[in-house]
């Protein structure tokens, strides 16, 4: 589902029905896939209350923010606004007590990445962005690839800039804009190689997870 990484793909996760996991009480909204159960691919994942995952390993690591509820390992509770990286070869046993829903990236770690983050982003600081208006809260970086928050305030305009190694957004709360049209929350984005485009937001302002720089060897 969407592999091919040379073309624009836009989804408004809200409009997706939850497709169901092999494991009962967790399911899952496709974002972009290439594979089975072992597959490099970005979802959103829901855990029902009081369900759980048996103990696996990530051999391409890890990615989650965690979106709404509080999800759980053998490691610690993350609640809402969670931010966490398990390396490749990294294992655990996750569940939820109270469910919750989670932003996911399997399999798309460079193999020398193996930091472990926990980043609880309600607290977190943030720093001035390029423009008035920006705010950019830095959730990890490595090889040309990074990962923030990036807050919006209403009325804010950056200028028109390229992605040489592509971009990919995550709505979370909010509308954003650019001249290609408009986001709003719930809206999974991912740009090519060498996109380029001029983003802004109106009254609502946005709140958005963003990477970029991950696209030069997507496999």
């Amino acid at each position: 589902m969407n592999s091919d990484f040379s073309q624009k793909a836009v989804i408004n996760t809200l409009d997706l029905g939850w497709s169901l996991s092999p494991l009962p009480g967790i399911e899952r909204k496709y974002l972009d896939r290439i594979g089975d159960e072992i597959a490099r691919a970005s979802s959103l994942v829901k855990y029902s209350p009081e369900s759980s995952f048996a103990e696996h390993i990530h051999g391409g690591g890890e990615e989650i923010l965690v979106l709404e509820g509080t999800f759980s390992d053998e490691h610690g509770d993350y609640p809402t606004g969670t931010y966490i990286r398990n390396p490749p070869n990294s294992k655990h046993a996750p569940y939820s007590k109270e469910g919750c829903i989670l932003f996911v990236k399997l399999r798309q770690f460079n193999a020398q990445d193996d930091s472990i983050v926990r980043i609880d982003t309600t607290t977190a600081t943030w720093h001035p962005g390029l423009v008035p208006g920006l705010s950019v809260m830095p959730l990890h970086e490595f090889d040309g690839v990074g990962t923030a928050l990036v807050h919006w305030a209403p009325n804010t305009i950056f200028n028109p800039h390229v992605h040489p190694g592509g971009e990919e957004i995550f709505v979370l709360k909010g509308v954003f804009h650019d001249e290609h049209g408009s986001y709003p929350a719930g809206t999974w984005i991912r740009s090519p190689r060498y996109s380029k485009h001029a983003p802004f937001t109106k009254s609502e302002g946005a709140l958005i997870y963003v990477k970029t720089g991950h696209l030069n060897n997507p496999l």
